[in-house]
């Protein structure tokens, strides 16, 4: 079981801080050349890139804005340009937004709400393919939520919907292009300790949920990492349209 990527080249989407900046270091550590996306948060994707390059790595940051067809066309464009491929597709970019009760959320945000979390989810694993079918590999991973089994926390109806999408998503493309050699498989996070929940949680509702999570603690983003490498390595081989719930056992009870 090899749990080493040196060579190959993994384009991680949202990955200049948070869940998505731990993937892609963990995957720089790992031998891989690292292409990383970002949307209002250059220095920290610099600061990523440098971090993987001072370990030894590959990286290159790329602004993009993932609702936007061309843009996601010119991220997969410019990764193969700079280092010939893509092995490994991680579509962790998402958001929640802003919370809304389902009677305040206006159709602007619940379309925002889609397009972030689903549609560039859908368009960045559309515009891989081509590249992993010629060579009869490859493996995405997308990045779902809690939130899409058990609906979200409060205002966080479009949140969770989009969430779901992906999903549901997940295991549609892995039926589609598992015969190819394509391997898909998704990650649900529950709480970990992001900017996420910095913004949209408060500090009482995360110690409800640590306190009714079997593992007593929340989550950090290497927790979700570790989930990732474990989907793109050869110990995972026979697993796709799976997606493994990295929530510290809430929702056992």
């Amino acid at each position: 079981m090899d749990f080493t990527f040196k060579g190959q080249v993994v384009l991680v989407t949202g990955g200049a801080s948070g869940i998505g900046r731990a993937i892609a270091e963990a995957f720089g550590r790992s031998g891989a050349h690292i292409v990383l996306t970002y949307f209002s948060s250059e220095e920290t994707a610099q600061e990523t890139v440098s971090t993987i390059e001072t370990a030894g790595g590959k990286a290159l940051a790329l602004y993009a804005d993932l609702t936007k067809e061309d843009e996601v066309e010119r991220v997969v464009a410019k990764t193969i340009e700079r280092f010939g491929g893509i092995d490994v597709l991680v579509a962790n970019s998402g958001g929640l937004l802003q919370r809304s009760k389902i009677v305040d959320c206006t159709r602007d945000l619940w379309d925002q709400a889609i397009a972030v979390n689903l549609t560039s989810t859908f368009m960045c694993c559309r515009a891989v393919l081509p590249y992993m079918e010629r060579l009869g590999r490859g493996c995405i991973i997308t990045i779902s939520s809690l939130a899409a089994h058990d609906g979200g926390g409060a205002g966080a109806a479009h949140y969770a919907a989009a969430k779901g999408g992906v999903l549901t998503f997940t295991r549609s493309l892995a039926k589609e292009v598992g015969p190819l050699g394509i391997r898909v498989n998704g990650i649900a996070p529950g709480l970990i300790a992001t900017r996420f929940h910095d913004q949209f949680s408060t500090a009482e509702g995360r110690q409800t949920t640590v306190d009714r999570t079997p593992l007593h603690r929340e989550g950090v983003p290497q927790d979700v990492a570790g989930a990732a490498l474990f989907l793109a390595s050869s110990a995972a081989s026979f697993i796709a349209g799976e997606t493994i719930e990295v929530n510290g056992g809430q929702g056992v009870f």
